[in-house]
């Protein structure tokens, strides 16, 4: 996966890594698990990211799934 970090020392820092979704049933459910494997706590992004991350998985993403409609942009961008 390609990363253009804004305002990061090394805007590629996550060029490289894997974003991966799982969708599976469970008991009568639709659940999703969400990775991404080799952002690390080292990553300058790591902290800002992961929150973004549970922002857009958490937030928006449920959100449009069950309402039709979720945010594209964290209220602290």
């Amino acid at each position: 996966m390609d990363s253009h970090l804004a305002g990061n020392a090394d805007p590629e820092e996550w060029t490289g890594t894997e974003v991966i979704f799982e969708i599976s049933r469970q008991k009568g459910q639709t659940e999703l698990q969400f990775s991404h494997h080799g952002l690390i706590p080292q990553f300058e992004c790591f902290d800002a990211c992961s929150a973004a991350w549970g922002f857009y998985i958490n937030g928006s993403l449920k959100r449009l799934i069950t309402t039709g409609e979720g945010p594209a942009t964290p209220p602290w961008a």
